[in-house]
C-alpha cells in the first residue's frame, strides 16, 4: 500500500482527508506548506498537492517533484476546475487532477490506480502457505485461529466481524466460550506483527461490535 504525502494549507481540510486515508489503511505524512513538504519528498510514494499554497506555486512544486522523483505518483488538488489548470497540472508532471472538495471515493480510486501502475502491492492472504503478506512484502506465518480470523475479516471488506461469529468459526460454542481466549489471540498477533514488521497492521477493535481490517485483502 502506498505511503502518501498530503500537502494542503487548510488545516481542518487536510486533517479530514488524512483521517479518511488512514482509515483506509494508508500511512499519511502531512505538510501545510512547501517548506514542510520539501524535506519529506523522499519518504513517500504518492503526493497529493494543493495548487494554492501560501509559500509556493503548486504547479511548480509538482514539476520539481517530478524531476526529483520521476517514478512517484502525483495528484493535484485545486479549487479551480478550469481546463487551463488541468492542462497546467498534467504538463507539470501530475498524474491526476481533482477539484476540491474532492469526493473520497474518487480520490481513493485515483490512488489505487496509481498503486497498480507503480506496482505497489496490497495486503494478501495465502491460505495454502498460511501467511499474511504486507504491502512491503513482509510475510507473517499464521496459526489456525489467526488464519480463520483473517479469512472472516477479508470476506467482510472492512466491516466488523462479531466476536460470536469468530468464536463459531473457531468451532466453539459461543455460550461456553471465554472471550479472553480471543483477546489473547489478537494480542499475541498484534505484538508479533509490531516486532517483525514496520508496516502498520490495519486491524481494528470495533468496541461493542468485534474486529475489522481496514484495508482490502486479496485471498488466494
Amino acid at each position: 500500500m502506498a505511503k502518501l504525502l498530503l500537502l494542503e494549507d487548510e488545516v481542518d481540510y487536510r486533517q479530514e482527508i488524512a483521517d479518511f486515508l488512514r482509515s483506509e489503511g494508508h500511512q499519511v505524512l502531512e505538510a501545510g506548506s512547501a517548506a514542510e513538504f520539501t524535506p519529506l519528498m523522499d519518504e513517500m510514494d504518492i503526493a497529493l498537492i494543493d495548487v494554492g499554497l501560501p509559500d509556493a506555486d503548486g504547479f511548480e512544486l509538482a514539476a520539481l517533484l517530478r524531476k526529483h522523483r520521476n517514478k512517484c505518483g502525483i495528484i493535484m488538488l485545486t479549487a479551480q476546475g478550469g481546463i487551463n489548470h488541468k492542462i497546467a497540472s498534467l504538463r507539470g508532471g501530475a498524474d491526476h487532477y481533482l477539484v476540491k472538495p474532492v469526493r473520497y471515493d474518487e480520490l481513493l480510486a485515483h490512488i489505487k490506480a496509481l498503486e497498480r501502475r507503480m506496482g505497489l502491492g496490497g495486503w494478501r492472504l495465502d491460505t495454502l502457505e498460511r501467511k499474511l503478506y504486507a504491502p512491503n512484502g513482509h510475510a507473517e506465518a499464521l496459526s489456525d485461529h489467526e488464519l480463520k480470523l483473517f479469512e472472516l475479516l477479508a470476506a467482510q471488506s472492512g466491516q466488523a466481524v462479531s466476536r460470536r461469529t469468530i468464536a463459531n468459526a473457531f468451532g466453539a460454542d459461543w455460550l461456553d466460550y471465554d472471550e479472553r481466549r480471543l483477546e489473547q489471540i489478537v494480542s499475541r498477533l498484534r505484538r508479533r506483527w509490531r516486532e517483525n514488521c514496520p508496516e502498520e497492521l490495519p486491524f481494528r477493535t470495533e468496541h461493542g461490535k468485534g474486529y475489522s481490517f481496514c484495508a482490502d485483502i486479496e485471498v488466494f
